[in-house]
């Protein structure tokens, strides 16, 4: 009689084992479908939401973008032109200096606190046309206007993306070339979806782990 009752509760507690198991099991594998089909639909919603460049935009000698201008910007290397910019950078609004050899005129125009240009990452080009990408990259734009007879125009483009266009001539005289600067703090593109994203799948995993326990 013990015997029987014995066997008799030993099976029961494997049945309870296995029904146990195989609950557990389901759980495990609902809670991963559904994680799974969440993720899968916010990174489908992320990659596929269209991202509409901007209008290409035109940029002028003393238009509003305007940092200042270098008379005449030579020597014109790389490192030189970023020590101008720079020095752009430090004046006054609407002042004038001269330095390095050259003379700087500030324009008017206020961008708030401006950082100081790296040469890393700066590009160079000689097209009208100028790709900016997504933005957050490049903040100043040298532009030298043939050789001794012009000068150097500075723009801030730090507030710009996608194409832009600049003046092929000044003051009668052809574009020599352009460098873009950045200021070494580059942009991170689509950051609030990269933390929804992981906000999700933290908020899914604690659910999951609430739900395999209960």
């Amino acid at each position: 009689m013990c015997f029987a009752n014995a066997t008799s509760t030993a099976q029961s507690l494997l049945f309870y084992s296995v029904v146990k198991s195989n609950t557990l099991t389901n759980k495990f594998g609902l809670v991963s479908v559904a994680v799974c089909a969440l993720m899968l639909g916010l990174g489908h919603n992320a990659s596929a939401t269209p991202h509409a460049m901007p209008p290409s935009i035109s940029l002028a000698i003393g238009d509003a973008h305007e940092l200042g201008f270098v008379n005449f910007g030579i020597p014109s290397g790389d490192a030189d032109r970023l020590n101008y910019v720079n020095h752009l950078i430090g004046m006054a609004l609407g002042s004038e200096d001269n330095a390095f050899g050259q003379h700087f005129t500030r324009s008017n125009n206020a961008f708030g606190q401006l950082p100081q240009a790296v040469l890393a990452g700066h590009v160079n080009g000689t097209s009208t046309s100028i790709n900016l990408g997504a933005g957050g990259l490049y903040t100043y734009l040298f532009a030298k206007y043939d050789g001794p007879n012009y000068g150097s125009e500075v723009w801030y483009v730090g507030d710009l993306s996608g194409i832009i266009e600049i003046p092929a001539t000044a003051g009668g005289y052809g574009l020599s070339g352009w460098t873009l600067f950045g200021t070494g703090v580059p942009g991170v593109p689509d950051g609030g979806i990269t933390a929804m994203l992981l906000g999700t799948a933290l908020g899914a995993l604690g659910l999951a782990r609430r739900f395999l326990l209960s």
